[in-house]
């Protein structure tokens, strides 16, 4: 084991935006300030970022549009965002690795190690090609390519309801065999981060939504 955290054949980034208020989080305002949701968005891209520590990785990075603050741990590579649309960001991202990569977003901070655990076990890319995430909200929480083609993800129209069944449909049609993870809610509005912290009341995201709402989260 390394300093930080397991080793393992895969490649582990994260996506993120820099939580600075104003620039994160907007959906969650109202009924939170900018600040809080800014809060909020630190809350939950640390407690991914922790929970990937934990999960074996040949290297594990933080694809960041912005710059690294206190809430990054030791143990990331930081590296910046491409620019253009989401679609250009993620395929820039995956054209850096090397080998076998999974990429998750900040905004699902209920993620565990066991919800991870079938991607990055030793037999994760025995006759697989790719591992979707798909979210609640019709996009995807998580992807993993064992061969990390940014062909695959340019062209996906981002941010829409129906971007998980085109970006599945597109490593479907490439040929690959595509296994899922869970479903899981990102946090956009208010009710989503209700939901979330609800799911993972002992985390950083729910201390601070249970602060600034005055109601512990159950």
């Amino acid at each position: 084991m390394s300093a930080y955290g397991p080793t393992g054949p895969t490649e582990l980034l994260v996506i993120a935006k820099e939580p600075v208020a104003g620039r994160v989080k907007t959906r969650l305002c109202p009924p939170f300030s900018p600040v809080e949701a800014a809060e909020l968005a630190t809350a939950a891209l640390t407690d991914t970022l922790e929970t990937l520590l934990t999960l074996p990785a040949r290297r594990r990075v933080l694809v960041l549009d912005g710059r690294p603050g206190p809430w990054a741990p030791p143990g990331f590579e930081v590296v910046p965002q491409s620019g253009g649309g989401l679609d250009e960001r993620l395929a820039a991202a995956f054209g850096g690795c090397t080998g076998p990569a999974l990429l998750v977003g900040m905004d699902t901070p209920q993620l565990t190690a066991g919800v991870l655990a079938p991607a990055l076990a030793p037999d994760a890319w025995d006759g697989c090609g790719a591992w979707f995430g798909p979210a609640e909200d019709g996009g995807f929480w998580a992807l993993g390519l064992a061969e990390p083609d940014p062909a695959l993800l340019r062209g996906v129209p981002m941010s829409l309801p129906e971007t998980g069944a085109v970006q599945r449909r597109r490593l479907v049609e490439a040929g690959l065999v595509v296994r899922d993870l869970p479903v899981l809610t990102d946090v956009d509005t208010a009710d989503d981060a209700h939901r979330v912290a609800s799911a993972a009341p002992g985390g950083r995201f729910a201390g601070v939504l249970d602060r600034l709402t005055g109601a512990e989260v159950r």
